[in-house]
């Protein structure tokens, strides 16, 4: 076995050859597999991030081209995503997510030992895949979540490829469901509701594995404790919690306003209500008149005299 390459640029180097040899297929899947253990043994979430992002950068491959091999770099790679500093995690929220793959994972297991039946009818099919809605409601939730929770943590760090691509599969993945649900309410033979339910089954396993190979350990290897406390935080509560994201995230420029989610200036403030088609009157709690839009789409003429004055005066 040759020596693990350790300098950071050889190794990327090598990486985008290995990965570009994938996508032209010059050469076996299991041989670049193997040429990739013995040049390498591991890789970090961050290099992995780093090789398709230059990959895309470069203009030699595109996000649709790796969207549609993933599978294969999650095959290439799989076992070998080194974790780096999960130990020094205090908050790990990520292992939720690690839960749910688990949770999926059983559902996943239990439509494989369906479609495996010998006499398999579509009756027995058919009633697998209604009672199944929930579950996939569930898979549904949880790349929400990834997505609206996790995403934003890579991309603050420049990691926008692998977010890109991931996104555009679980997209993949919600329609071969929608697919599957119409099948099962309007398909009329066996043959019918195997095809799109076998598509949405194994991109649903394909995922489970990316997640746990990929995105996960490169989570716990980028992140730092605020930022897995936020996203406790946001998992606990919601993604439309009002909570304050870490103050190490947040440009805060002089004069902004504080908001239940994130700062506004003054002027940002008074442009969004500006800007909304309707108008707007705002009465405090002694019945004056304290705040006013001025957009385009206005019911009632309101010169500037008309604030702090009692709103019953203004509608005689």
């Amino acid at each position: 076995m040759s020596e693990l390459i350790d300098n950071q640029s050889k190794r990327q180097a090598k990486l985008q050859d290995l990965i570009r040899r994938v996508h032209n297929q010059e050469g076996s899947l299991e041989a670049l597999t193997e040429e990739f253990k013995q040049e390498f043994g591991y890789i970090t979430g961050a290099e992995l991030a780093e090789m398709e992002y230059n990959l895309v950068a470069e203009g030699g491959v595109t996000i649709e081209e790796i969207q549609s091999l993933c599978d294969v770099h999650a095959s290439v790679f799989k076992g070998t995503i080194q974790q780096l500093h999960s130990d020094m995690l205090t908050v790990n929220p990520i292992e939720e997510f690690e839960e749910n793959n688990k949770y999926i994972q059983e559902k996943v297991d239990a439509a494989y030992a369906v479609r495996e039946q010998a006499d398999l009818s579509f009756e027995t099919l058919q009633d697998f895949i209604l009672d199944f809605e929930t579950h996939f409601d569930s898979i549904k939730d949880h790349y929400a979540n990834k997505e609206n929770i996790l995403f934003p943590f890579l991309e603050k760090r420049g990691i926008e490829t692998i977010p890109q691509v991931m996104w555009g599969v679980d997209n993949q993945i919600r329609d071969a469901i929608d697919a599957t649900m119409q099948a099962a309410n309007e398909a009329t033979s066996l043959e019918d509701l195997v095809e799109p339910f076998d598509v949405a089954i194994h991109m649903i396993n394909e995922m489970i594995v990316k997640e746990n190979m990929i995105l996960f350990p490169m989570l716990i290897e980028e992140l730092h404790n605020d930022e897995m406390r936020d996203i406790a935080s946001s998992l606990q509560h919601g993604v439309d919690t009002k909570y304050e994201p870490s103050q190490q995230d947040q440009p805060i420029s002089e004069g902004d306003i504080p908001m239940s989610l994130g700062r506004l200036s003054p002027q940002e403030i008074d442009a969004i209500f500006n800007t909304v088609p309707f108008d707007m009157t705002f009465v405090d709690a002694d019945d004056r008149v304290k705040f006013v839009t001025q957009g385009s789409e206005r019911l009632f003429d309101r010169p500037p005299s008309v604030i702090n004055r009692p709103v019953h005066l203004c509608h005689p």
